[in-house]
């Protein structure tokens, strides 16, 4: 079936926002003392089991000039990068828990509220040409020391950028991913204490939230129209969070594809979390936009009132550990 170009648009943008996994282990952060991670955090939860227990003993991070990502891209600068312009939300996020302001940005989370908040958030530019194009001109323009972009989106720009900034490509692909890019960033801004208390506050609501996980069932979904996609732990980093504290019995495909009512339904889905993601044109919420269709009363989540839309910046786009702290915060309150 063909999809009219603004399905089109939906289902790239998403998928770039939360990538396919490309089988990355989290590993040591090479040569500076920052691993991503303890020995008890190793692999994924996987798709409907809770995996081991979360370690909330943080490890020392040691101030280090190069490092080397959880998907092993090295990145060195010459001194403590101190004007950086993030081309994707995992660097807000990074950012904020370090107590540094990007110099420029093409996300919206720093406007929610437990971010900078909408006035700050305000005086920070926004690099034109959006998530998928961002402009090469207008990011040099701020002479940064440091440029954080999703790899599989932003990789094609490192040539252009080559000899005028650093480059730094991350590609996170579940939690322990997003501690391990942020305990780097801290080593390389030399935050230390900030990375450190940031990744000690996610770990401990993590661990806390395992103690008590729900019996419900519960799924996240996400688009603008009736073509709609289901996030996966795997190829989601929230969505990987949700095995740890409530049924979560969804696989990944491996493929991109539309979903279909029928198939939440067969699901018996207790609590169910909706991203809509806006392109611009502020048609209604999925939510509103699915209850045409006469199964969607069917789904026991939508009978029992238990649908929650939730804030796409955070949910589908943040991925660092203020996000996903604000994810089991909401997630935990709705299970309960």
């Amino acid at each position: 079936m063909t999809r009219p170009p603004r399905r089109t648009t939906a289902r790239a943008v998403r998928a770039a926002a939360v990538p396919v996994l490309l089988g990355a282990v989290l590993a040591g952060l090479a040569g500076c003392g920052t691993t991503g991670g303890n020995a008890s955090d190793d692999g994924n939860a996987g798709e409907t089991g809770a995996g081991p227990r979360t370690e909330v003993t943080v490890e020392p991070i040691e101030p280090a000039r190069r490092v080397t990502g959880p998907d092993g891209a090295a990145v060195t600068t010459d001194a403590e990068p101190r004007r950086v312009v993030c081309l994707v939300a995992l660097c807000d996020d990074m950012l904020t828990e370090l107590g540094i302001t990007p110099v420029a940005t093409n996300s919206a989370l720093l406007a929610h509220p437990d971010f900078l908040g909408p006035e700050k958030a305000g005086k920070v530019p926004v690099i034109p040409g959006g998530f998928l194009a961002p402009e090469v001109e207008a990011v040099l323009s701020h002479e940064p020391d440091l440029v954080i972009g999703l790899g599989d989106t932003h990789g094609k720009l490192a040539p252009a950028l080559k000899g005028a900034t650093v480059f730094w490509p991350v590609q996170p692909e579940k939690w322990q991913d997003s501690v391990g890019y942020l305990r780097a960033l801290a080593a390389l801004t030399g935050r230390i204490d900030q990375g450190e208390a940031a990744e000690q506050r996610f770990r401990a609501k993590l661990a806390a939230a395992e103690e008590k996980p729900s019996g419900k069932t519960a799924l996240i979904i996400y688009g603008s129209d009736e073509n709609f996609g289901v996030a996966t732990p795997g190829t989601d980093v929230a969505a990987g969070l949700f095995p740890k504290i409530s049924r979560y019995p969804w696989k990944s495909r491996g493929v991109e594809g539309s979903y279909s009512l029928e198939e939440i339904l067969a699901r018996e889905v207790d609590v169910l979390f909706v991203e809509t993601l806006s392109f611009g044109d502020s048609d209604g919420k999925l939510s509103e936009k699915l209850a045409g269709n006469p199964l969607w009363s069917r789904i026991p989540a939508v009978a029992n009132g238990e649908v929650h839309e939730v804030n796409s910046e955070v949910w589908a786009k943040g991925r660092g550990t203020r996000s996903l702290g604000i994810v089991l915060d909401e997630a935990t309150a709705a299970l309960r």
